[in-house]
């Protein structure tokens, strides 16, 4: 479904992707896991068009979307979750994720979908009139989700969707992400906790400073000591903020 072949990506002259190259395949939730810094989430700006790669081709369902306007490959059936959420707090839960379909004309299906929106997050129902900067950061992050879901994506990228939440907030999040992804959605995710994405991902990718340095099924990269290392690194930070 997506290609990435040989990308660069600059900010200014700072080379932040040095030629990496990934595929994605329909029907599969891929991960995309490495350090800070690593490239992560300029490679998924790269993907939905919000930096421009310098060199190299990016290839969606057989069309090249190289240099494509945002706008154009949302249409197309790319979805971003970003990093920290970026819900608009000043409108309503209902408000955020009717912009979400913004791209669409189908009204009936756009009802529809909210009701499944409401279905996949329950407290998104209860507080569909209050606004979205009122909400706790799981929910916020769940209005994230739904926002981009109701464009209808065939491929949904998710950066760092466990950034700042508890526990037990993770799991319901990640149990929605596994469910996504079993009802058809392509998932191509970025996430810090390497050992919650690789146990929810099909294949894995490693990235180092702007690099894909291994790609694997996500069982072997789990059973790899090298990766074993850095995931319990991250959990312990991970456990040390609460």
């Amino acid at each position: 479904m997506l290609q990435l072949i040989d990308v660069f990506t600059y900010y200014d002259d700072l080379a932040a992707l040095r030629g990496i190259s990934l595929e994605v395949r329909a029907g599969e939730m891929a991960t995309l896991i490495g350090a800070n810094g690593a490239g992560k989430t300029t490679t998924l700006k790269t993907i939905c068009g919000l930096l421009r790669p310098r060199r190299g081709r990016i290839v969606f369902s057989g069309r090249d979307i190289t240099g494509w306007r945002p706008e154009d490959i949302v249409r197309l059936g790319i979805a971003l979750v970003p990093e920290g959420r970026r819900v608009f707090p000043q409108l309503t839960v209902w408000e955020n994720l009717v912009l979400g379909a913004t791209v669409r004309r189908d009204r009936a299906g756009v009802q529809r979908d909210l009701e499944q929106i409401f279905t996949h997050f329950p407290p998104l129902a209860e507080r569909r009139k209050q606004l979205a900067g009122t909400l706790s950061g799981g929910e916020q992050q769940m209005l994230a989700i739904g926002r981009a879901l109701m464009a209808r994506p065939k491929l949904l990228l998710l950066d760092e969707p466990s950034m700042g939440l508890a526990p037990m907030v993770v799991e319901q999040i990640f149990a929605v992400i596994e469910s996504i992804n079993r009802a058809g959605t392509t998932i191509l995710l970025v996430e810090q906790n390497a050992d919650l994405a690789l146990h929810i991902a099909h294949r894995g990718f490693v990235m180092e400073t702007g690099r894909i340095v291994r790609s694997a099924p996500a069982a072997e990269l789990l059973a790899s000591e090298e990766v074993r290392r850095a995931h319990r690194i991250v959990w312990v930070r991970a456990l040390r903020a609460y």
